[in-house]
């Protein structure tokens, strides 16, 4: 994390290696957990007789063929950290050869709550790419990247933009950001690039967040006016959801995927017990684990729910929490027919009940995200909706997670809260219907 390391087949190794770190982490607590509910079973039998013993011989069973699996995945990671880990001390001795970093950037401190989490070769391919001097195909390099929403395209690139390598080589970034590519952003870059040249022909970092459709003819001339009006070795990074833009890349397009179940798993296991060693606490580890398998690795969920976790570490609240999980997205199977957080990823309606208070239904009717500067952040917090004693009512604005990170955006949901009062009329018609017959 301290090395300058620019050769892309050790980032690509370094990356393998932490996925199977990732891997050999989920594989070995699976394996735990399976062994610490198998020694729960035992001690129930223990205690409540012969009559649970039927039934915990059935669990035995079916639990058997479970760990064969769990230890042979188990088998499968330990010899894949093997083989990673095979020639580490020739990959140590290679990396010793890249230049420190002088001045660490806050993106570079070890806590996992200030970083980029998992993207630590990403953000070096790109870092490297905008220091290099030289061009291959043009005289204005353009290095798209692709991924769905929620990915990080956003993050990545305000990560990028706050290392002190790329803010020492490019003195001025500019970001473009709308819904759509306008006229006005064309006006924009030429006003900002004739006042550029009066005081210094510095080299520009020309950030470009295409949200919705590009319109490639806008685009021809915004670029034409880069060529023309910016220093050589001025570069633009252009970001979109869609893989159109990658035939407007003159570099080879870096596409981000969501993480991985075992990265999600890792993320959630340490932002969830912090300082305190899971080991000590296994009963905890093994329901974090299945709240975890619930949330379609949805990195706003995450933190949301480990912040309720964290503040709380009693086995019976944990149970609550999972139950409360578990039936929300069940009711929202039955009744929608699609995963609560499918709906939520792409901005449509999600519903959800608040947990201990069955007479009220609640709406997450949007999400936007945006920063602190641009819109008042709300005072209310989702978690204290969900698992608070907060009742507004109506449709109001709650804040659901701000990110300690840049480019620190606040993640803003419409929340609309609806009592619940045709269950009650029709409770109360039965009762008299009821009374009437007697």
């Amino acid at each position: 994390m301290g090395r300058h390391i620019t050769n892309h087949g050790m980032l690509r190794q370094l990356s393998m290696l932490r996925y199977a770190m990732y891997q050999g982490y989920y594989v070995l607590e699976t394996f735990r957990c399976q062994a610490y509910q198998e020694e729960e079973n035992i001690q129930a039998v223990s205690q409540s007789g012969v009559v649970s013993k039927f039934r915990y011989a059935q669990r035995l069973c079916l639990s058997s063929s479970n760990s064969k699996k769990t230890s042979q995945a188990l088998e499968e990671a330990l010899d894949g950290l093997r083989s990673m880990i095979l020639d580490a001390s020739d990959m140590v001795r290679f990396l010793t050869t890249y230049p420190r970093l002088d001045r660490q950037p806050c993106n570079m401190h070890l806590l996992l709550d200030k970083c980029m989490f998992a993207r630590q070769r990403e953000t070096e391919v790109v870092i490297n790419f905008l220091l290099c001097t030289q061009s291959c195909t043009s005289s204005f390099d353009v290095p798209p990247i692709v991924g769905p929403k929620n990915v990080g395209k956003s993050s990545l690139v305000a990560h990028i933009c706050e290392d002190e390598r790329v803010s020492d080589c490019f003195p001025e970034i500019i970001i473009f950001r709308h819904d759509y590519f306008r006229t006005e952003d064309i006006a924009a870059l030429r006003d900002k690039c004739a006042a550029r040249h009066e005081k210094t022909n510095g080299r520009l970092l020309i950030i470009v967040d295409v949200v919705g459709d590009l319109n490639e003819d806008l685009w021809k001339i915004f670029y034409s006016l880069c060529r023309q009006s910016t220093t050589s070795g001025s570069k633009i990074i252009i970001t979109s959801r869609s893989d159109k833009i990658t035939k407007l890349g003159t570099a080879q397009t870096l596409v981000l995927k969501h993480l991985s179940h075992e990265a999600f798993w890792y993320f959630f296991k340490v932002i969830t017990f912090g300082s305190t060693d899971p080991r000590m606490h296994p009963t905890l580890v093994c329901l974090a684990m299945e709240i975890a398998e619930l949330m379609n690795a949805n990195l706003v969920e995450a933190n949301i729910t480990a912040c309720v976790l964290r503040a709380n570490f009693n086995t019976n609240f944990w149970c609550k929490v999972l139950a409360f999980r578990r039936g929300y997205i069940q009711n929202h199977l039955c009744k929608f027919g699609e995963h609560p957080y499918e709906l939520l990823s792409e901005n449509r309606p999600m519903h959800l009940q608040r947990m201990g208070r069955s007479t009220e239904d609640v709406f997450v009717l949007d999400t936007n995200q945006t920063s602190s500067s641009e819109e008042e952040v709300s005072k209310i917090k989702a978690l204290d909706v969900w698992f608070g004693t907060t009742r507004p009512q109506g449709i109001f604005k709650v804040l659901a997670w701000k990110s300690p990170i840049p480019a620190y955006h606040s993640y803003i949901q419409t929340y609309e809260i609806r009592e619940v009062q045709a269950r009650a009329v029709k409770r109360k018609r039965h009762l008299m219907n009821g009374l009437r017959h007697v």
